[in-house]
């Protein structure tokens, strides 16, 4: 019998991944979005849509009807956010939402999409999903939100819910309409609005691997347990330089204090706040978090999952091809 899978937030980066991922798998797949939301990320995708708001509870009964299996990828995910209410309620009380509704659909399985930020980093610089970590470490409310959404989903598992838990680091490739908060970094290089860099690092990972990570640990992960999905560790200098050997383009070579960043974040949150109303270049938690590098080891979903990454560069390749055909940057270099 073919199992049925709902994916929240499938019209989403990661969530379009994930549900290709299952189709590819032999599932059948509900897509489930928000009304109004863009979906261009599943043009060409054949899977049943149903238009549901984690924030609305009877439209999440509907949705999980009759499915086997669910991925709750949807996440309200912006680093600069005017107004922090609607995120909690989202991520937060969403989470529990989609779980109880699985509960009583009675689902078998339930994978939580996570995100490395919720995560402790060890003495040696490298993040682990058993290195302690409190809330009060989390930078911005994007962060506090999923580190207690995952807490809401460690505390299901406890009590005998079927919920893997994965925690992706930063993935890049094609399907980044947003763009993401990563893709916009990609978009400036290839537009040449990014002159200097700052000091930071952070893991990357195709997103293909990440989907594929999602399938591995619905099928093999232990309920209650988180497995980090990454690939690898990189300093922003080195991802723009591998950038511009991709785009043929020149990799900026001058690095910005980490003061003259925050000030220039501090001006630009103002101008949005009085001004614009948009979120700014660069947020004050965007630059918060970039004073410290975001290293990550993902040997947990290997030896547990068989979880595997591809090198980043072809991620990066598939990422500058992409916005390049939508539009969002040259054609060529």
């Amino acid at each position: 019998m073919t199992r049925r899978a709902l994916v929240t937030g499938a019209n989403g980066f990661v969530g379009a991944h994930v549900a290709r991922a299952l189709l590819q798998s032999g599932r059948e797949v509900r897509a489930m979005a928000r009304g109004g939301s863009d979906m261009r990320a599943l043009d060409g995708v054949e899977c049943e849509t149903v238009v549901a708001d984690l924030r609305d509870p009877d439209s999440l009964e509907r949705a999980v009807a009759g499915c086997d299996e669910v991925f709750h990828v949807a996440a309200d995910y912006r680093l600069w956010a005017p107004d922090e209410a609607p995120m909690y309620a989202t991520n937060v009380e969403g989470t529990r939402n989609i779980i109880a509704a699985s509960l009583r659909a009675g689902v078998s399985r339930i994978v939580y999409t996570s995100t490395v930020g919720t995560l402790g980093v060890g003495a040696d610089g490298v993040g682990r999903e058993d290195a302690p970590v409190s809330i009060s470490e989390m930078i911005g409310p994007y962060k506090r939100s999923k580190f207690l959404a995952e807490q809401a989903a460690l505390d299901a598992a406890r009590a005998g819910a079927p919920i893997v838990i994965v925690n992706p680091s930063t993935p890049v490739g094609p399907l980044d309409y947003k763009p993401t908060p990563t893709g916009r970094i990609i978009v400036d290089f290839l537009n040449r609005r990014m002159p200097a860099y700052i000091d930071t690092g952070m893991n990357l990972v195709c997103v293909e691997d990440v989907a594929r990570g999602h399938l591995l640990a619905a099928e093999r992960g232990t309920a209650g347990e988180k497995y980090i999905l990454g690939g690898e560790n990189l300093t922003l200098q080195q991802m723009l330089v591998r950038l511009g050997r991709i785009a043929g383009l020149s990799a900026p070579k001058i690095r910005v204090p980490w003061i003259a960043a925050y000030m220039f974040a501090l001006a630009g949150e103002a101008i949005a706040r009085a001004i614009t109303h948009r979120a700014p270049r660069a947020s004050l938690v965007e630059v918060r978090m970039a004073r410290k590098k975001m290293f990550f080891d993902s040997g947990k979903a290997r030896a547990e999952l068989g979880y595997t990454s591809a090198p980043i560069d072809e991620g990066l390749a598939r990422a500058v091809k992409f916005f390049r055909e939508i539009g969002a940057a040259p054609a060529a270099a």
